[in-house]
Formats: C-alpha cells, sequence, structure tokens
C-alpha cells in the first residue's frame, strides 16, 4: 500500500515537472519554429487543393439534396468533420479554433494534459469567420483553374485542410504574442494598460522577419510545387503546381497582417 502511494507521488512530481517544462518551452524562438513548420503543410496544402479546378458547385447551396440543412457541399462535410474531430478532442487543444463552433460536441477521449500556456482570454479570440471570406472571395480564385470535374466531396476535403492549416498559422499569433509578453512584461504591460494599438502593433512588427518569411515560402513552393523528373533538376524557372508568387502574396497580404491582429487582440485582453 504504501508502496503504491509513494509511486503515485512519484508520477504526479514527474507531471509537475513535465508542465513546468512545456511551459518553459513556449519561447519567441520556439514560436517562430513552429511557424516556419506550419508554412510546409500550407504550401502542400495549397499543393492539393489546386489539383482540382473551382468546382463551383461545391459551394452552391441550391446544388445538394441537403436543403433542409440549408447547406453547400462544402458546409456539409466541414460541419460533420468538425462534429467528428471535436468528438476525437481536436478542439481541446488551444492551437485548434473550429470555423462551426456553436453545437460542437463534447470530446469523449481522455483529455490530453496541454500546458496552461496562454491567458484564458484566448478562448475568446476566433477570426476564422475572416479568414472563411478571405478565402473564398479572394484566395481561392487566384490559384485554382476555372472549370468543373465533379469531384465536389474531394474538393471540400481539400478546402477544409488547407483553411484549418491557415487558420492554425493565424490564430498561433496568440503563442507568439505571449511568448513576447513573458520576455519583455515591463515593455508591453504599460501599453496595454494605455490600450495604445499604435504602439503595440509597432512593437509587435518585425519588417525585416517578415520580408525573410516572404522570401522564404515563396522559395519553398518552388522546391515543393515543380514538376520532377529524373532526366531534369530542379531549378528556377520550372513549371509550378501553384504559382511561387501567389504564396508570397498571401503571406505578405494575409497571413502575416492577421496573425499579427491576433498578436494584438491577444495582447489588449492579456490582463483581464
Amino acid at each position: 500500500m504504501m508502496l503504491r502511494f509513494l509511486v503515485s507521488l512519484l508520477v504526479l512530481a514527474s507531471c509537475k515537472e513535465s508542465y513546468k517544462i512545456a511551459k518553459a518551452e513556449h519561447t519567441v524562438a520556439s514560436a517562430r519554429a513552429s511557424l516556419v513548420r506550419q508554412e510546409d503543410t500550407i504550401i502542400f496544402a495549397l499543393i492539393e487543393r489546386a489539383r482540382f479546378p473551382l468546382n463551383s458547385p461545391t459551394y452552391n447551396q441550391s446544388y445538394t439534396f441537403i436543403s433542409h440543412l440549408q447547406d453547400s457541399i462544402l458546409d456539409f462535410v466541414i460541419r460533420n468533420t468538425e462534429a467528428v474531430q471535436s468528438k476525437a478532442g481536436r478542439y481541446i487543444n488551444p492551437e485548434e479554433n473550429p470555423f462551426f463552433p456553436k453545437n460542437l460536441p463534447p470530446s469523449v477521449v481522455p483529455h490530453y494534459p496541454f500546458s496552461h500556456f496562454l491567458h484564458p482570454a484566448a478562448a475568446l479570440i476566433n477570426i476564422n469567420q475572416d479568414i472563411w471570406k478571405l478565402y473564398f472571395n479572394e484566395l481561392l480564385p487566384m490559384f485554382v483553374a476555372s472549370g468543373d470535374d465533379g469531384n465536389y466531396a474531394q474538393t471540400a476535403a481539400a478546402d477544409l485542410t488547407l483553411l484549418q492549416a491557415i487558420s492554425r498559422r493565424i490564430h498561433y499569433g496568440k503563442f507568439v504574442a505571449e511568448a513576447k509578453f513573458r520576455e519583455a512584461p515591463q515593455v508591453i504591460e504599460p501599453l496595454i494598460r494605455a490600450k495604445d494599438r499604435e504602439a503595440l502593433m509597432k512593437l509587435l512588427t518585425l519588417k525585416r522577419v517578415e520580408e525573410m518569411v516572404v522570401k522564404r515560402v515563396e522559395k519553398k513552393a518552388m522546391v515543393f510545387g515543380q514538376e520532377v523528373s529524373l532526366d531534369n533538376d530542379v531549378k528556377k524557372g520550372g513549371t509550378y503546381k501553384v504559382d511561387p508568387s501567389i504564396v508570397s502574396l498571401l503571406y505578405q497580404k494575409w497571413l502575416i497582417p492577421l496573425t499579427k491582429n491576433v498578436e494584438l487582440e491577444y495582447l489588449l485582453k492579456r490582463l483581464d
């Protein structure tokens, strides 16, 4: 009995130590490293979506036989996929934000003890509605061909994969902001109390880093998106599955600014 008690104490101590380590691992450098890894996911998701043409019936509510739900094929796929993923515990992870958060079923799997790194106000920040509008109104027409090949379910699934990757990148601004706050609270806290949005945004903006990100994702798109054969070397100027300039524009015009907006909104709630 005493042995089991001692073992339990050791396990508890180990869990507490792991929790401390998990908290300590979140730094500005580690957050940036995560964003770099996410670039690969986004570029490959862009390539996968570009396999299909626009396939406009995917987004047409009048096309489906599920009109009583007032859903397009896309809405139907995303709502049901998010419901299944929610039951499987996806949205327990603070890095994940659903597109249809209303009435999501609770997780039915044991909760993983994610570190409580973020301020609780982070749960209030979800700009997926803005990302949704950006994606379908501006981004999608830029990189997919017009046409219809009938692969509507596959198209919706590819859209969801890309949307989730973009959402995760943008909302990761919460982690970046928290890491920055912990590194320099004496600088940031007075600006938060003064609600000085302009000064905070200036603090969050590192032009040199942003320019480097834009150049890097364009280069990655060249490497990942080329048609490769054994007869030809991979080099600049080939045929690409997704135009690298569109990938750099995606980051420059939308992903980086929206990530900073999330950082700003998080910091403004950080002392609540």
